[in-house]
């Protein structure tokens, strides 16, 4: 496999290799409408030569003497090269807007599919808000950029080219004098390409610091009012703002000194080819209609040059984002899929001599062992930083094993197709999320063709129904973002419902009772305990949760430290699980 180009630009156009064709039909049509927007200086030419010439004028010399046959000639072929314009116009605009937007939806995207793809550890110490600016500022920048700024580019690159030929056939001496600034304005644009690049790879990282800052106040904005540290909120938000803004006001100072040098050089090769072009044609060695034709060449030739600092300047922003965007995508998945698409059994849970230690090094497990029976309901209890929810990471994937195996029905989850792997597994987690639908599509979420009935057998199950038609609309009720219409309890009732209706042999509850009333721990208890034949592995802190269970399994500092039922854990004097009973009854402090 080839290495990957590390330029931006053949980095994009490597991941647009898809679009070529496109890319091609759009280059050719900024080509033609320039070279048409380049042709009524010549027309005018021709004007000025059929007045002065008349029947010596380079119409005659085609056949054509009569002067007015001469004027309806230049007439038609004026009609016919402003249509064409016209039409190349359209044709470069729809191309280049449309596959701008297309690059920009597939490469959105693409970015997002690949997020989802990476292991949990990957987005440690990463902001939400970071991301989002890459998956939505970023690309957008790539998007502006490909809806004008690469025409721009061609359209000057077209005009050098074909103003340059048409000077040396008219004149070889004023077209050195035209062409002599060209040199020094193409020198000044790659040094200050070169300049500009790192101060908006700059602004890219401080527009993604500000998001982040934005998006986890937004996130805990009943947090920051609660302690009144709305004022201190502001202050680091202005400073980050600040910073951002200190970033592009040193790109705007360089970007904005680039076109006033560069006019500075066009004026050079504008008057000298007024002065000398002026001269051949007095002294009769130009036709003055050649003069008229280099005169209004050279400004089209050169005024349009002063554009290229906002053209770089929206390239370079372009480049930047497209650089972060690319590099998100080359970030390589951790987690390589299975080839085993089913899994045909009862749900055994097996963790198999495991070890497993977190990127920054910390270890959690070491030669853990824990098997849990199909059909039976096991519960993880132990102090905070036991290595009990590492242990639902493990069985869904969210990370792999540094050694042994965790298995379900015999087979290494490794081996498992992902998406096999977590259909058979329904979670219920400490933090529930919910989208900002109705509560019929949170609980229907992982069952998409589940029927009305089935959605509410399923609240009934979880003990959610009698709350659920109590709501304004019922089923049909608007949850808000994350659920915020809502209760504690009555989000982690619709979250029980929905992995209830998703049927997996395996349910797992990640500390599900620890942030919810009494009331709502029972209901929630009575729904567990109708939950026969299916396997449960309960993680809690509360343990009269967990007190019914087939088998309680105490951890402590990665290792189990006991393991039995109820009864016979809360007999053991001194022990961590009768301290832990104690203290949550009230009999020890």
């Amino acid at each position: 496999m080839s290495p990957t180009p590390r330029h931006p630009l053949r980095r994009l156009m490597r991941y647009g290799d898809a679009h070529r064709q496109t890319v091609r039909a759009a280059v050719a049509c900024s080509v033609l409408n320039k070279i048409a927007d380049l042709a009524p200086p010549a027309l005018i030419g021709m004007a000025v030569d059929i007045v002065v010439k008349r029947e010596d004028s380079l119409l005659a010399s085609w056949g054509i003497v009569d002067v007015t046959h001469q004027l309806w000639v230049l007439a038609g072929l004026t009609v016919v090269v402003w249509g064409l314009e016209s039409v190349f116009e359209y044709a470069f605009g729809v191309l280049w807007r449309n596959l701008a937007q297309t690059v920009q939806h597939e490469l959105r995207l693409d970015a997002y599919a690949h997020i989802q793809k990476l292991d949990a550890g990957w987005f440690q110490g990463r902001s939400t808000g970071g991301l989002m600016a890459v998956l939505n500022d970023d690309v957008n920048q790539l998007e502006r950029f490909l809806d004008g700024g690469a025409n721009d580019i061609l359209q000057v690159s077209t005009t050098v080219v074909a103003v340059s030929l048409a000077f040396f056939w008219l004149s070889p001496g004023v077209a050195g004098l035209a062409l002599l600034p060209v040199p020094v304005i193409l020198w000044g644009s790659f040094r200050f390409q070169k300049r500009i690049a790192p101060r908006y790879a700059d602004v890219r990282e401080k527009v993604a610091v500000l998001s982040g800052t934005l998006a986890n106040n937004l996130g805990g904005i009943e947090t920051i009012k609660s302690f009144a540290t709305e004022d201190h909120e502001v202050a680091r938000v202005r400073e980050e703002s600040q910073s951002y803004r200190l970033a592009n006001r040193d790109a705007i100072r360089l970007s904005s000194a680039f076109s006033p040098l560069i006019r500075m050089a066009i004026v050079v090769g504008f008057t000298g080819t007024l002065l000398y072009g002026g001269k051949l044609a007095l002294d009769g060695t130009m036709a003055v209609g050649a003069y008229s034709v280099l005169v209004f060449l050279t400004q089209r030739l050169l005024w349009p040059l002063t554009r290229l600092g906002t053209t770089f300047d929206q390239y370079q922003r372009a480049m930047a984002s497209t650089t972060r965007v690319l590099d998100l995508l080359d970030t390589p998945v951790v987690l390589a899929d299975g080839a085993v698409d089913r899994v045909d059994g009862p749900g055994e849970i097996r963790f198999q001599d495991v070890s497993f230690a977190y990127p920054d090094g910390t270890a959690v497990l070491s030669g853990y062992d824990l098997t849990i029976p199909a059909g039976r309901t096991v519960a993880v209890v132990g102090p905070t930083g036991a290595g009990k929810s590492t242990l639902v990471r493990l069985l869904l994937r969210l990370h792999d094993v540094g050694a042994g195996a965790v298995t379900l029905d015999g087979v290494d989850v490794r081996d498992l197709r992902l998406s096999a792997l977590r259909r058979s597994i329904a979670l219920v987690s400490q933090s529930i999320f919910l989208f900002p639908g109705t509560v019929r599509e949170n609980i229907a979420y992982g069952s998409p063709g589940a029927t009305q009935a089935q959605v509410e057998a399923a609240a009934r199950a979880a003990e959610a129904h009698d709350f659920i038609v109590g709501l304004p609309q019922a089923y049909d009720t608007v949850v808000g973002e994350r659920g915020q219409k809502l209760s504690g309890g009555q989000r982690q009732r619709i979250s029980i419902a929905r992995a209830l209706l998703k049927d997996a042999p395996v349910l797992v509850l990640d500390e599900a009772t620890s942030a919810v009333d009494n009331e709502t721990e029972a209901a929630i208890q009575r729904s567990l305990a109708r939950q026969e034949g299916r396997t449960m592995l309960v993680i809690a802190h509360r343990l009269s949760t967990i007190r019914h269970a087939d088998l309680i399994v105490v951890m402590d500092r990665g290792r189990i430290v006991a393991s039995g039922r109820h009864e016979q854990l809360v007999e053991e004097a001194g022990s961590l699980y009768a301290r832990l009973w104690a203290v949550q009854t009230g009999e020890a402090a």
